[in-house]
């Protein structure tokens, strides 16, 4: 991949919404539309480097997903799976490195081992990162987080005193990863969904009404562009 000068945003994370709806629309199953969605990923890697986004983070499959039927549940993790072998090699050869957040003892051995060797695959890439959540929730990582900081305190590693807000982050899934400069959710849809809650308190969002299997480099490129014109004060006053 060849990187570009940066003319927008450092880190895009997205919520991929709008597959089922997609797929309705279409008289086919939602499945038809995970499909589709899975496709529409490739496109959206190979234009963040000429965005001058160097962290992509997707919003895969939620803590909430499993209340979904069966058969889509099962689908999905078989999508996960089929990405991985079909993506692998490409994705370490565009110098991509892959991560993924979320809970994995809730996941499938056999997908666990293919997440792992696709993390070690590409571990010395830096061209782009792309982090995939799977079984992410922003309560449950935050409540993962505490807990692991709170048997190092128990531990007497960390002096409780000591505990700030950066000692939680060190905890975090995306403890070695830049906050999000801007959260984009497709399908029309305006709400977070316990995506990245606490990385994304100074996040710019945009939502957009375009379904995710038919939100394009262009899609992409317009809504990176746009970010630059926005003002970012985190809190300060522009003088």
């Amino acid at each position: 991949m060849t990187v570009q000068p940066p003319t927008g945003p450092r880190h895009v994370a997205i919520i991929m919404d709008g597959n089922g709806r997609w797929a309705q629309a279409r008289g086919k199953p939602r499945l038809f539309g995970h499909h589709a969605g899975a496709k529409r990923v490739r496109e959206i890697v190979e234009a963040c480097p000429h965005a001058g986004v160097r962290y992509l983070t997707l919003f895969a499959f939620s803590t909430e997903n499993w209340k979904r039927t069966q058969s889509e549940v099962a689908g999905l993790m078989s999508l996960f799976r089929r990405y991985i072998r079909r993506e692998a090699r490409e994705l370490r050869d565009e110098g991509v490195r892959v991560r993924f957040i979320g809970d994995r003892v809730r996941l499938e051995p056999k997908l666990v081992r293919m997440m792992d060797e696709l993390e070690l695959m590409t571990a010395h890439n830096d061209a782009l990162h792309l982090t995939i959540a799977i079984n992410y929730g922003g309560r449950d990582e935050i409540g993962r987080a505490t807990k692991r900081l709170a048997r190092e305190v128990a531990a007497g590693r960390i002096d409780a005193d000591s505990v700030d807000e950066t000692t939680l982050a060190r905890f975090l899934d995306t403890c070695v990863l830049p906050d999000p400069d801007l959260v984009i959710r497709t399908s029309g849809e305006a709400r977070i969904s316990n995506f990245l809650l606490w990385q994304s308190a100074y996040s710019e969002y945009e939502f957009v009404d375009t379904l995710w299997p038919d939100f394009t480099a262009r899609h992409f490129g317009d809504v990176c562009r746009a970010y630059g014109q926005r003002d970012r004060r985190f809190g300060a006053v522009t003088a």
